[in-house]
């Protein structure tokens, strides 16, 4: 039985190092560790690694739930595939989730951990409707002035040819066609 560990922070700026102490310190032999958000299991690579590395008989350990997933279907679809592989599950922050109790905890829990998520993306959604609203606008700022702009069409339509253009304005060709568009 081998213990091997997942750590997981959702942005660049925060560290690693509190749970991957935790997990050494509980003697995981492996540690698989990345900065990615927890919506998404498919762009969170590590973590593919870590359940493909998982054997019959090992755990696999974390520090809290929320680090494991953010949605309750993905919590359950983990804890099956674990189950599957002959695998536990162990949380060192929150013990005794092997009992009827700690199920009951990891359901409400895994909840809980779906609604910050939904929450948060309402804020933002919120936040950016605000913004616009006041006038600010999101996105990569024009290259091109609004006179440049009816500059290059007035050229294109007078026969110009595409190339040209790409290199008189510096743009990419998939640019030009898009400002022309």
């Amino acid at each position: 039985m081998a213990k091997v560990g997942y750590a997981r922070v959702s942005s660049v700026g925060q560290s690693l190092d509190i749970q991957t102490d935790k997990l050494t310190e509980y003697g995981c032999v492996e540690i698989f560790s990345e900065k990615k958000s927890g919506t998404n299991r498919s762009q969170r690579k590590e973590f593919e690694r870590c359940m493909k590395y998982i054997r019959n008989g090992d755990v696999l350990v974390i520090t809290k739930l929320d680090r494991l997933a953010r949605s309750m279907v993905d919590l359950l679809n983990i804890k099956t595939e674990l189950k599957d592989k002959g695998a536990e599950l162990e949380i060192l922050d929150q013990p005794e989730m092997q009992s009827i109790s700690g199920e009951l905890m990891f359901n409400i829990l895994g909840a809980i951990a779906q609604f910050e998520t939904a929450i948060r993306k309402e804020r933002q959604v919120e936040g950016i409707e605000k913004a616009k609203s006041k006038g600010v606008k999101f996105g990569a700022k024009s290259k091109l002035t609004d006179d440049q702009m009816a500059e290059m069409k007035a050229k294109r339509e007078s026969g110009v040819l595409i190339r040209e253009l790409m290199a008189e304005y510096e743009l990419s060709k998939a640019s030009v066609y898009r400002l022309l568009g």
